[in-house]
């Protein structure tokens, strides 16, 4: 793809506005100074000392990352935290995104703030070594209450964008913000509106949703179609492309090193290659930042083949990024890759 053809695509983003629905939770960076070790006196453990406290936008809100790292001018993101230090933390570290709108984004007495803390080990001579990740999550549904507001923000933000990423994070159904009621509200939004893309993703399976673009992972597929996760990127197309004519919207699947393919609703389909990998990756991240840009690129207009690659070449910015959630920068997309000799 010629850098010309990027840079036309990219000016296009300039102009565009775009929608988030989804889990957003905090990403919390405890990174620790191996220097400063000790023995806890009162209980014999070694003890971690912490000198600084990173906190990001996480799951929903590393893909509201990339489109923020994009430029993109105007972000409307609809989700909620809680009435606690994680969703203060959370809201302070939202305000400082360019663009971005949290007029939709609740905060509610009903529910605990979404919480990845990691405990990062920094190295002087290797990449830092992240430790056992601890979770705040929710465990009870997600009251009705809270469903219908975002249900109200969705048909308010809608008419104002030119597409919608939907990003569901949760490990059980209904404990999040993609409840069934947002799901029929999400469904209903797409019969009325065709042609507006909303581009689905979900970390559990997309198999109960309602039509609409879906964006997974080779696996995801497999387990949805029943197939092993081992199966090759020809029997990835052809399962994507029976996908896509049952939906009528496009399907994307990603397959790590073999890249990631595309599957129209009339059988065409596409693919693009990863590019090399140099040096020690970490992969978190790599799949959100493949989906901002799968919908930014195409949101301005990009042929299939150019949404594709330019997907890869943010998901090989942001795996080389370590002991951090990535992004993938504008500069970044119009770089040519490097060489593997």
């Amino acid at each position: 793809m010629k850098t010309q053809a990027i840079e036309t695509i990219l000016d296009r983003y300039d102009h565009l506005r775009l929608g988030i629905v989804g889990d957003v939770c905090l990403d919390r960076y405890f990174e620790i100074d191996p220097s400063r070790g000790e023995i806890s006196i009162e209980t014999g453990l070694e003890v971690y000392n912490i000198d600084r406290v990173r906190c990001q936008p996480g799951a929903a809100g590393t893909i509201l990352n990339n489109l923020v790292a994009l430029g993109i001018p105007t972000i409307h993101l609809i989700g909620f935290c809680g009435e606690d230090a994680e969703g203060w933390q959370l809201r302070r570290a939202l305000q400082t995104l360019a663009g971005v709108h949290i007029d939709h984004f609740i905060t509610t007495p009903h529910r605990h703030t979404f919480t990845y803390t990691k405990p990062l080990v920094r190295h002087s001579d290797r990449p830092p070594e992240e430790l056992h990740r601890l979770d705040q999550k929710n465990w009870t549904s997600t009251p009705r209450e809270v469903s219908l507001q975002i249900m109200e923000a969705i048909h308010k933000v809608a008419p104002q964008v030119d597409a919608l990423m939907v990003m569901d994070q949760v490990d059980h159904k209904n404990t999040g913000v993609m409840t069934d009621e947002v799901l029929k509200t999400l469904a209903e939004l797409q019969q009325k509106n065709p042609s507006l893309l909303i581009m689905a993703d979900s970390r559990r399976s997309l198999k109960d949703y309602p039509p609409m673009t879906f964006k997974m992972n080779a696996a995801e597929l497999g387990a949805w179609v029943e197939a092993p996760s081992s199966i090759s990127a020809q029997n990835v197309e052809r399962q994507a492309c029976d996908l896509a004519r049952s939906t009528g919207h496009e399907v994307y699947v990603s397959m790590a090193e073999h890249g990631i393919c595309m599957a129209q609703a009339d059988g065409q389909t596409y693919r693009a290659a990863a590019l090399p990998v140099q040096g020690p990756i970490d992969v978190v991240g790599a799949g959100d930042a493949v989906t901002a840009n799968l919908v930014a690129a195409k949101a301005a207009g990009a042929q299939p083949d150019e949404v594709l690659t330019l997907a890869m070449k943010a998901a090989s910015c942001v795996i080389h990024q370590l002991g951090t959630t990535g992004v993938a920068t504008r500069a970044d997309l119009m770089n040519e890759p490097r060489s593997t000799g």
